[in-house]
């Protein structure tokens, strides 16, 4: 096989894989920019519900008592695929000072790492790969908190958006100022009722909001790390490109040089 048609059997090469990762790339923007449209809404539901607990416990201050568990379980929430760096690595890394922390592990590429660390995993669930996925990880995360001891402390160990910073965020015990009120506040529940169900839907809530922030910077790091694969390939193959047309040339000028040899002869 002639040089210029080895070069162009590797352009083609090139040229399928750049559509793979394009429409990878694609799908990675598509997902930021759903996800970064829903996440405000879904900080606001915190929020609130954050502003109703800071009132209750302004009329409460010491009607209700959190009691939790001094050693934390991290909840780790990592990358379900590739192409987006040292995204979990760095997550991991954060505890290196901790090497016996208890963790619930969240996404496939994160769990396959775990094998170099000697970190408590008490769970591994798969993650999410595009928005609508997130609420089937909140649901299985539920069914281990289910499996755990009540009154856990849990802390989300996550990259956070658009900073893109190693966060750990204590979403259990509620950490916020009490709101001083002198009016009463017309429950239809028992106090402690009231609380409890309360501090379920900011759990809910909270952890939906660090998935869609993990997701946002997750998805933010792979697009541009796609995008730098992509320019890298087509650069590689315009080179590849030019070295084949000067090849094709070269063989031509030899296939003329033949002829005329050939022609010679008669």
């Amino acid at each position: 096989m002639s040089k210029s048609r080895e070069l162009q059997l590797h352009i083609e090469q090139l040229e399928e894989i750049r559509s793979i990762l394009n429409a990878m790339k694609n799908l990675a923007f598509m997902v930021l920019y759903k996800i970064s449209r829903l996440q405000p809404f879904q900080s606001q539901v915190v929020t609130h519900i954050e502003n109703s607990a800071a009132t209750f416990l302004g009329v409460y201050p010491n009607g209700i008592i959190q009691t939790h568990s001094a050693l934390p379980i991290y909840i780790v929430i990592g990358s379900e695929r590739g192409f987006c760096g040292d995204f979990n690595e760095q997550l991991l890394e954060s505890l290196s000072n901790q090497p016996d922390a208890q963790i619930i592990a969240i996404g496939s590429r994160l769990i396959g790492k775990l094998e170099n660390y000697s970190y408590n995993v008490l769970a591994t669930l798969s993650g999410a790969n595009v928005e609508e996925d997130v609420s089937q990880v909140v649901e299985k995360l539920f069914e281990q908190f289910e499996k755990l001891p009540e009154n856990q402390t849990f802390i989300a160990l996550y990259h956070d958006y658009p900073n893109d910073a190693i966060t750990r965020r204590q979403v259990l015990p509620l950490q916020i100022p009490a709101k001083p009120s002198n009016k009463p506040l017309e429950l239809n529940l028992p106090p402690e009722h009231f609380f409890s169900s309360l501090l379920k839907q900011y759990l809910l809530a909270a952890v939906q909001e660090i998935l869609y922030l993990s997701l946002l910077t997750e998805n933010r790091r792979r697009l541009q790390h796609l995008d730098g694969a992509v320019q890298h390939l087509d650069n590689q193959t315009q080179t590849l490109y030019r070295k084949s047309q000067t090849f094709r040339q070269e063989e031509i000028t030899e296939e003329i040089e033949v002829i005329l040899l050939g022609s010679a002869d008669f």
